[in-house]
């Protein structure tokens, strides 16, 4: 054989080497799930929080692996925990039988991940959404009335989503931080994360998180000042990143909301027409110095009598002469719902029933429902929208105007009507 023949016949060999191994090297890629190549980041959301926290800060059962293990290990737990009541979804409590499901599925599992990399960025969940989505029923299970509920929590959501990427598109970009979270209470036994907003119904459902929480046996059993001035129940921000993050990511964020000209009178009806040690002096006297002419003594030394226009002029003015108040603060500013996704929106006006099925959802105790008594006041009657029109009959249209432009978030990301036909 001559030494070209041989050369040529070494090249061959080397060559086909080469391309087997890239044929081999393709199906091996070929064969892998991609999203098991890159690393995962952790769901949730940003903080400006530097400082790494303890461990204590997590909930009892949780570790230091935060959301990632969480949500891997209550995966079965969820399908079983969100069932309606008498709906019981059995799951298997072999390990090996669980783990032999696993394993079935993940051929599965990877078309899935491959779909969901492929669906528009619209179709994603947003960065700080829970991992403990309400998970639908079988459709045999669902009676009429569940599902109606259901198919209303889906609208109130895409409304407020809606309103929030239209006028308040940066808030999703910002960092939470922990006075974004401040109004939110923990309820860790059910894993519920609960934003108060004041004269929607806050005072019972603090009861209900105590029950849930193991802290009384009853609603009817917990006194006013032990909801509002007790430690029983904590705050988010208590907790440091790690236990805020880890919450955030995982429970069920809910909110309860109301038509915003009643939830105002609501708040001053309660406040300013009542006995209030806090109230009068700090905000009333400061109210009737300021917008009562020629207001007596006896007014200005105990701030009382304070009517409703004056409030509403305290309201408007853009230097009030003494600072915001819960009670009629904006509910985009106290639960900051165009940056932390809540689950559930429901309303005071279908209180009963949006309270019912959200007990249902989180598997809360058969014999809990939502108290029906009134708070402080009782033999005063509720504030309606008969009442609330009475009130705002005595402000002029401008005013009216004005109060509504104030609340137009709220209006708008909660899907109120106008409460005035004259109102633009």
């Amino acid at each position: 054989m001559s030494p070209r023949a041989g050369t040529m016949r070494l090249a061959c060999m080397f060559s086909s080497i080469l391309l087997f191994g890239a044929a081999g090297l393709l199906l091996f890629i070929s064969l892998q799930d991609p999203t098991e190549l890159a690393p995962h980041p952790a769901p949730g959301i940003k903080f400006s929080i530097r400082p790494q926290q303890p461990h204590n800060d997590l909930p009892p059962g949780s570790s230091q692996d935060g959301p990632f293990k969480a949500a891997t290990e209550r995966v079965t737990g969820d399908l079983s925990s969100r069932a309606p009541r008498g709906l019981s979804l059995r799951m298997s409590q072999d390990p090996q039988a669980q783990l032999n499901v696993g394993a079935r599925l993940r051929p599965r599992q990877r078309r899935r991940r491959l779909l969901i990399k492929k669906m528009p960025a619209a179709a994603a969940l947003p960065a700080n959404s829970s991992a403990r989505t309400l998970v639908r029923p079988a459709p045999g299970a669902l009676d009429g009335r569940w599902a109606s509920l259901r198919e209303t929590q889906r609208e109130r959501k895409r409304v407020m989503r809606e309103a929030c990427a239209k006028y308040r598109a940066s808030s999703s970009r910002r960092a939470v931080t922990p006075r974004h979270v401040s109004r939110i209470f923990v309820e860790d036994r059910h894993r519920v994360l609960y934003c108060e907003v004041p004269k929607a119904g806050c005072s019972n459902w603090k009861r209900v998180l105590m029950v849930l929480a193991g802290l009384a046996s009853s609603t009817a059993d917990i006194q006013h000042d032990a909801v509002h001035y007790g430690s029983a129940l904590k705050r988010l921000d208590a907790f440091g990143r790690q236990g805020i993050l880890h919450r955030l990511s995982t429970y069920t964020k809910m909110l309860f909301v109301r038509e915003p000209f009643e939830r105002l009178v609501s708040a001053f009806r309660d406040k300013f027409e009542h006995p209030n040690s806090y109230y009068h002096p700090v905000f009333g006297k400061a109210i009737l110095a300021r917008y009562r002419a020629n207001a007596s003594r006896e007014a200005l030394r105990t701030g009382s009598g304070v009517r409703f226009p004056e409030f509403v002029q305290y309201l408007l003015d853009v230097h009030r002469p003494v600072g915001m108040d819960i009670h009629w603060d904006h509910v985009s500013r106290l639960c900051s719902p165009c940056l932390v996704d809540y689950d559930f929106v429901g309303k005071f006006e279908s209180m009963e029933d949006d309270a019912n099925f959200f007990l249902s959802l989180i598997h809360a105790p058969r014999n809990l429902t939502f108290p029906r008594f009134k708070d402080r006041h009782s033999e005063e009657a509720r504030t309606t929208a008969r009442i609330t029109h009475q009130y705002f009959a005595q402000l002029s249209t401008l005013q009216r105007q004005r109060t509504y432009d104030f609340y137009y978030m709220d209006y708008l990301m909660f899907n109120y009507s106008k409460p005035f036909a004259d109102l633009y």
